[in-house]
């Protein structure tokens, strides 16, 4: 009996029912057979040797998928831990989850594993993908499955709490392992395998549970690929903000507030630049700015939903006398309070209310990044009350701004609609008319920007779809900062009104929206995505002053003077160390300008201008180089 079998391009082919992702891939060809890792059967990934006994929508997947990637990477993790239970066999295997890039395998062991050991496990590891043993996958029953791993408690417990009286095992070699797979073919299908840290870990991410040892790594279907991410992960080391941060001034973490960064002179000043850019664009489209309390009764929560689905990420405060307080960890439950506050009519619509106020989620300690993840941040926040047939408009409007400000850093994006989740509120009638309305607005935003988009199921916010725009750095990496959320349901909850023009009385649909995310985020961000050289415009310090000598400093003054009446962030290293000492320090500084000051240029009443990029202009007109300068943080320009 034959099957009929649909490509991802459409393209119909029949086969023999039970036939298998291997034999099929051969099947469609032999350079695919060769690349291929996995299939996909309709929504489902498969292993190879997954028989497929009905018609279905296939794919072959090779390292040139995501999916394909995540199974290549998956099947390292089973052989790191094979490696280290061959070699170390009271470590216990916990979990080993694909993550971006790589993957981690965590084991519990009485210390943390040290370089020499992380070098036998490498060479281990290379010697099981030299054996291409076969990955086997086969059913055990519930009670074996715990007898398997009765010195196991991890294992056991992840075994209790699935359904189900048999479980997939994976067998390469002589390791066995609990996994729902699916897997690569052979361990030889990894060409490059590397260990690239180390660091613990809790089970289940509780601080209450077990210490883990962590173990991450990265694999390769080639050698070059490796290096290639070795080079690129060197670059990465040396834009880590973590690092740039305290050695630029901007900003640093301490243990007694963890991931609540303590904002140094220059960094705020990098803040307050990026606050006025978006407060003189958003005066321009009739924004109003509000500031509302941060600490509030959990009523407000409850009204708002989040008590229920989000109160785990937030700060309680406990007053007893049956007081309960919440830190607040999102703005718009008290942008809903300022709407209800008066009477509102049509006529008010759109309303813009703009909030930055400092906001607290309680983000596990392990999961704090430097600025990228931390606890205490401020949004661009807005909140626009909007009728029905605002709507379009309203998103046109947004997605602009959101274009102006990504491309004034020189930063690509695409954006993502995240649809309805499992735990949402309303009904399906709303959410789907909602989710319509922004795939429209969408598909105009791709013909009038360029902006490409894509759809991931099931990532709205709980009380409506959303946008979300995700940002591809100068190394090519990927992030989610700003969101536009559609909601429906929270102006329902807070029984919000206006009066339309017929006299009746409307529920308001509402737009969250930020275009940088988090201002801490954004900001850890520009400092990789620049490399801390930030342009001219939004450089704490913008201008230094070199004299060579004491005869240059009365000069040196008056030129601070002048630079500064303008606006411009200058200073004068007076110092008495060398002029070269002084040229580096601004340079490891990041300093856009160094104006050098020697008797020539004081006697000519010029400067002779040093560009961080290296370049030099000898005898340069003082009052022209102000001009260029002016014009050029005026414009908000990218180079320097």
């Amino acid at each position: 009996m034959n099957i009929k079998l649909t490509l991802p391009d459409g393209k119909k082919i029949e086969a023999k029912k039970g036939i298998t992702g291997r034999a099929l891939a051969e099947k469609i060809g032999k350079k695919l057979a060769k690349q291929a890792l996995a299939i996909k059967v309709g929504d489902e990934l498969k292993d190879l040797s997954h028989p497929i006994e009905s018609d279905a929508r296939i794919k072959i997947l090779t390292w040139n998928e995501p999916e394909g990637k995540d199974v290549l990477r998956h099947s390292a993790a089973h052989v790191l831990a094979y490696a280290v239970t061959e070699l170390f066999p009271k470590a216990k295997p916990t979990i080993g989850p694909v993550i971006e890039d790589g993957f981690y395998y965590d084991f519990y062991r009485d210390k943390p594993f040290d370089a020499q050991e992380i070098k036998q496990i490498e060479k281990k590891v290379n010697s099981i993908i030299g054996a291409n043993h076969t990955i086997v996958r086969h059913m055990v029953a519930k009670k074996e499955a715990r007898a398997f791993y009765k010195d196991n408690k991890f294992k056991k417990e992840l075994i209790s709490e699935f359904e189900g009286n048999a479980h997939s095992f994976y067998t390469m070699g002589k390791f066995d392992d609990l996994c729902r797979g699916p897997h690569i073919p052979s361990t030889g299908h990894i060409k490059a395998f590397k260990i690239i840290k180390d660091s613990s870990a809790y089970w289940r991410g509780d601080e209450k549970k077990e210490t883990l040892r962590r173990l991450y790594g990265v694999a390769f279907p080639s050698k070059k690929e490796l290096d290639e991410y070795l080079v690129r992960m060197e670059e990465i080391e040396k834009r880590d903000h973590r690092k740039l941060g305290p050695e630029l001034g901007l900003f640093f973490l301490h243990d007694t507030a963890p991931g609540m960064p303590y904002w140094l002179p220059k960094g705020l000043r990098v803040y307050q630049a990026l606050v006025k850019f978006w407060k003189e664009e958003h005066d321009k489209l009739n924004y109003q700015e509000i500031a509302t309390p941060l600490i509030n009764k959990k009523d407000l929560w409850e009204i708002s939903g989040h008590w229920e689905h989000y109160q785990e990420n937030m700060f309680i405060a406990d007053m007893g006398e049956n007081e309960v307080y919440g830190v607040k960890a999102m703005n718009c439950p008290n942008a809903m309070i300022t709407f209800a506050h008066e009477s509102r009519s049509y006529k008010d619509l759109p309303l813009k209310l703009s909030d930055k106020d400092t906001l607290h989620r309680y983000e596990r300690s392990g999961t704090l990044h430097g600025l990228l993840r931390v606890r205490s941040f401020s949004q661009d926040d807005a909140h626009i009350y909007v009728t029905p047939e605002q709507i379009e408009q309203q998103y046109d409007e947004i997605l602009g701004i959101a274009d102006q400000f990504y491309r004034i850093f020189g930063l690509d994006y695409t954006l993502r609609l995240g649809t309805r989740p499992e735990g949402f509120i309303g009904d399906k009638k709303t959410w789907d008319k909602a989710e319509a309305e922004l795939k429209k607005i969408l598909e105009k935003s791709r013909k009038k920007y360029g902006r490409e988009y894509e759809v991931l199921e099931g990532d709205g916010a709980f009380y409506g779809p959303k946008i979300d725009i995700i940002m591809k750095d100068s190394l090519g990496r990927e992030w989610q900062t700003g969101t536009v959320q559609l909601d429906f349901q929270q102006p329902r909850r807070f029984n919000l009104s206006y009066v339309d023009k017929d006299g009746s009385k409307k529920t308001p649909v509402v737009i969250h929206r930020v275009i940088y995310g988090s201002l801490e985020r954004f900001i850890g961000l520009l400092i990789e995505h620049f490399a801390g050289a930030f342009p001219t415009w939004l450089a704490p310090e913008q201008v230094r002053i070199l004299p060579i000598t004491d005869r240059a400093l009365a000069y040196a003054k008056r030129i601070k003077e002048t630079l500064a009446k303008d606006g411009v962030l200058v200073s004068i290293d007076d110092s008495t160390n060398t002029i070269q000492y002084k040229i580096r320090n601004a340079q490891l500084k990041k300093v856009p300008y160094m104006l050098v000051l020697g008797d020539k240029e004081v006697s000519a009443k010029n400067v002779t201008v040093r560009h961080r990029s290296g370049k030099i202009e000898y005898g340069k007109n003082f009052k022209a180089f102000a001009k260029t300068l002016k014009q050029e943080i005026v414009e908000r320009t990218l180079s320097s």
